[in-house]
């Protein structure tokens, strides 16, 4: 809209992305699997929330199909972020020191980054997921307070109270605001792009979700998984792209010609500006890789437990086998054809399950409809 500046356009478009469209997603998919697994004490599978739609047929080849496209757009989801994540390491290797930037870089990064995803998998959910996950918090703390306490900290939270207002304001504006199409494929690239991979995520962190939610009312589920994560989210985006903006707008500095150049280098660039610039990037590197760690160990468990039937505790070997395969899936698509092949991949793998996520819905629906008239 004419009243939004290009910097508050920037950010709340930002938000638009990664926001609510995007958590409600997980919010829903992770609300049927709870309900139907431990309300009706179903498997914890894709499959258990077709029970009110297909009865017994759900451990039949219905049951199988639903699974299926699950396992592989959750593959599809977590690979495509472990492809954009070496990039990215690959980008910040290079700005500390001379390592090239090079596919051969980058398969080695994703071969890295599985070998720790491997052992973590196999060590199990105490021992080696949840452990990983708390480092991996407590350095992104750190990180997100250095930039904002050294940063522009008054742009920074200027920046989140207009990018919030902003995007409450025009978020059903955003949804349909067809100029992106008008003469690129801006909309294509980016929104469409984010909006498949969250769909191809959303058996990954919709059951993440129901697991650590056992107990909880859906009204107690739906407030503090929509918008908690929505907050932390915008909190994190505020810090980061309220910096970058800041120097590309008020300090003249060209943070957009890199990006241009090699969207990767963006955080990089950024961090340089500051002061400890070298130290905060060598920080930040750490973080991106237990970033795609936690992503993809976390990625094999719940594939794990969908092919297992919704064992909880599936088989050592089973565990090795997809850490490996999101590996290799990654290093496929990022040979065939980098960030264009992975986007694709993000989007083609999201469509079937777009469709089952709506049978998701439905059936949700019909059996709270029937709770109701039951009670």
């Amino acid at each position: 809209p004419g009243t939004i500046t290009p910097v508050d356009q920037a950010i709340s478009v930002t938000f638009f992305h990664w926001g609510f469209h995007a958590w409600a997603i997980y919010v829903m998919v992770g609300l049927c699997l709870a309900y139907f697994s431990f309300r009706k004490g179903l498997p914890l599978t894709i499959r258990s929330c077709f029970y009110p739609l297909l009865g017994n047929k759900i451990y039949g080849r219905w049951g199988h199909c639903i699974d299926i496209f699950a396992v592989v757009g959750t593959m599809f989801g977590v690979a495509t972020s472990l492809g954009l994540g070496a990039m990215q390491i690959n980008s910040g290797l290079n700005f500390i020191g001379e390592c090239p930037e090079t596919k051969l870089t980058q398969i080695a990064l994703i071969a890295l980054i599985t070998l720790f995803a491997t052992v973590s998998v196999v060590l199990g959910l105490k021992k080696g997921v949840s452990r990983l996950s708390y480092f991996n918090v407590m350095m992104s703390v750190i990180l997100l307070a250095f930039v904002f306490i050294l940063g522009p900290t008054l742009f920074i939270v200027n920046t989140f109270g207009e990018g919030i207002k902003n995007y409450l304001s025009n978020i059903i504006y955003f949804s349909y605001w067809s100029e992106w199409v008008a003469t690129t494929e801006w909309k294509a690239n980016w929104t469409i792009f984010y909006w498949g991979w969250w769909i191809a995520w959303a058996p990954f962190v919709g059951l993440f979700i129901a697991r650590i939610s056992r107990g909880r009312t859906i009204r107690e589920f739906i407030l503090g998984g929509l918008f908690a994560p929505v907050l932390a989210t915008f909190i994190w985006l505020s810090v980061f792209g309220g910096t970058a903006l800041y120097l590309e707008s008020v300090q003249s500095e060209p943070i957009s010609a890199a990006v241009s150049t090699n969207l990767s280098t963006s955080l990089f660039k950024t961090l340089a500006y500051l002061p400890l610039g070298q130290i905060t990037i060598a920080l930040s590197t750490l973080v991106i890789i237990t970033f795609f760690v936690t992503s993809s160990d976390s990625g094999s468990l719940v594939i794990d437990i969908l092919t297992a039937g919704g064992d909880q505790n599936p088989p050592r070997n089973q565990r090795i086998f997809w850490a490996v395969t999101e590996g290799v899936i990654a290093s496929v698509l990022l040979l065939a054809g980098g960030l264009n092949a992975l986007q694709t991949a993000a989007i083609t793998s999201g469509f079937p399950l777009a469709l089952i996520i709506i049978g998701m819905c439905f059936a949700l629906f019909k059996e709270l409809n029937k709770d109701v008239n039951n009670s």
